[in-house]
């Protein structure tokens, strides 16, 4: 046996040792994530580390930096390019586990992995391409099978460790409603070309996103939304290309919405990007690819004046053993420079539990396959800390408002729709009508009211909080949004825009019913005269479908809108 790195046969006392060490090849280990994670593979007993990089003389430089810190760890180095004769490469290297740390793998074909797992090799990449993802283990489940060897894609923030935290947040939870992740990376932190390119790829594009029960999507880079950080403040987050909103989809049957955002702390980076992904999307370029070299050395100027402090967030809601609504959060932050350790941990944990005997043959996408526990291990050594917050869900605003032993009064279908544990999406059938004359239509459609039909397709989503409900109702496709929420003297307070009612409600075993007592414009309050005159009625009808009966008219005009019909809780799958 030969060694790879130097071609120098071993001392006769170290081969037996060589032949039980496991060999790990690490490709692209002088990036900035291979650099990391081969720094804490090195730390592995009974191993053979083989850092590459296309320069041999890069991948010498790394192992030399490697054996300083680490005098005990079997260091080995090789230039290696996955675009080359890998079978050659490989059959030389002998490793008995492949790493890709190189990306992107937004324009990577399986053929690597393939010739890896042929020459009876384990498998795992940092890989977080969504298509890569999801076409993984399509590609190379009977090869993995048949060579009796562990395949895993995404060993990485996503979707191994988005995964992990919201399994272990949501443990034991009756339902699984909402799931937004989101990651920001301190502006200081050093940045490859490969991940450059992989935020170009996508930028103005469509990416996935789950809402309303059902696959969707938003422009990446292109809708901006601020979230809180615990101890980074208000960050500007994007929508961008993961795997997750399809994978944790299938792991959580009826989550209503997954989103995952991520965002740049230097407002250049940000809104340069935002600004990019604009133009693709008017179609005024069709890809950014060839910016990525020089994006990634202006970032020399870019980041001066930035933090080494970065974060992750995730936070889910729900309903807990016990059925009560519940909101949890994971937080992550990252000092001291240590943020671009992050994507290598659940692959280090991987490893572990590969070089345990603990991960079954076959190819997969690494999500469910390491827990938290063991993710949360490898920040040890490191500048990097979380935190779990768990609080009360959405609260009932009806309950509340007309206390639980009127509330308990209502029809069993009444109390079903508007109870805190109740699906937040309805789906069912509605007739509208409007006013005929010219002016009633004219009012009817400044207001913002559903047009008129017969039969019509109607879903109501009701989201929830402390601070009250927004109701998004959609006829046929056209949207009616508008909040609720408690006002004085026990009524309720609906808000359409600038647009509020102060409404009264009745109850009795039969129905609830509101009738609007007056309105307002902004701050103004409208005469009586002006007022529009409301007077809507839910009830439950013989067969125990929830039945709503809505009629707005308006002094000296007449009827605005009347519409009527039933709703039931929508399935998961949008039916």
């Amino acid at each position: 046996m030969r060694c790879a790195g130097c071609g120098i046969a071993p001392p006769f006392f170290l081969a037996g040792h060589a032949m039980t060490a496991r060999r790990i090849l690490l490709v692209g280990a002088t990036g900035v994530f291979g650099a990391r994670l081969a720094a804490k593979l090195a730390r592995l007993p009974d191993i053979v580390l083989i850092v590459t990089s296309r320069s041999r003389a890069k991948a010498e430089a790394l192992a030399g930096r490697l054996r300083r810190v680490q005098p005990g760890a079997r260091i080995e180095s090789e230039a290696f390019d996955r675009t080359g004769d890998v079978g050659r490469a490989l059959a030389h290297c002998r490793p008995w586990l492949v790493i890709d740390a190189s990306g992107p793998f937004q324009t990577a074909d399986y053929a690597f992995a393939r010739a890896a797992v042929e020459a009876g090799a384990h498998w795992l990449d940092l890989a977080d391409a969504r298509s890569y993802i999801l076409r993984f283990a399509a590609a190379l489940a009977p090869l993995a099978q048949a060579k009796d060897v562990v395949a895993l894609t995404g060993a990485s923030s996503t979707p191994a460790l988005s995964g992990a935290v919201v399994a272990a947040l949501t443990k034991g939870w009756a339902r699984v409603d909402t799931i937004d992740l989101a990651i920001v990376p301190g502006g200081k932190s050093p940045v490859g070309e490969a991940v450059v390119a992989a935020v170009l790829s996508y930028a103005g594009k469509a990416v996935p996103q789950w809402r309303d029960g059902r696959l969707q999507s938003a422009t990446g880079w292109a809708q901006q939304v601020r979230m809180h950080f615990p101890q980074l403040g208000a960050r500007s987050v994007a929508p961008v290309e993961t795997a997750d909103a399809e994978l944790l989809s299938a792991r959580f049957p009826g989550v209503r919405r997954i989103a995952f955002f991520a965002g740049l702390e230097s407002p250049i980076e940000h809104y340069s990007l935002a600004v990019l992904a604009f133009l693709r999307k008017a179609g005024l370029a069709r890809d950014w690819a060839f910016l990525a070299p020089w994006l990634q050395k202006a970032r020399r100027f870019t980041r001066l004046g930035m933090s080494d402090r970065g974060g992750m967030v995730v936070r889910v809601s729900g309903l807990n053993a016990e059925s009560v609504p519940v909101e949890a959060s994971w937080s992550l932050l990252a000092e001291q420079g240590d943020g671009p350790h992050v994507p290598t941990l659940a692959c280090v944990a991987a490893v572990r539990q590969l070089l345990a005997g603990r991960l079954a043959p076959g190819a997969r996408v690494c999500a469910g396959e390491v827990d938290l526990t063991a993710i949360e291990a490898e920040m040890a050594p490191l500048a990097i800390r979380t935190q779990v917050g768990l609080e009360p869900g959405a609260h009932c605003l009806f309950a509340d408002m007309l206390g639980r032993e009127r509330y308990r009064q209502l029809p069993d279908a009444v109390q079903r729709f508007h109870g805190a544990d109740t699906p937040p999406h309805w789906r069912g059938r509605a007739d509208v009508e409007v006013g005929a004359s010219w002016i009633q239509r004219v009012c009817h459609r400044l207001l913002g009211f559903a047009g008129p039909g017969r039969d019509v397709d109607i879903r109501v989503h009701v989201r929830r909080g402390p601070d009250g409900e927004v109701w998004t109702r959609s006829f046929a496709g056209q949207m009616v949004r508008s909040s609720l929420a408690r006002g004085a003297a026990n009524a309720l307070v609906e808000r359409f825009g600038i647009a509020a009612c102060t409404i009264a409600t009745d109850v009795s075993p039969d129905a609830l019913t509101f009738s609007a007592l007056d309105a307002r414009l902004g701050p103004l309050p409208l005469p009586r005269w002006l007022a529009p005159r409301a007077i809507a009625r839910e009830y439950e009808d013989a067969a125990g479908l929830f039945r709503f009966d809505v009629r707005i008219e308006l002094p000296g005009v007449g009827l605005l809108v009347h519409y009527r019909g039933w709703l039931a809780p929508e399935e998961p799958d949008g039916t």
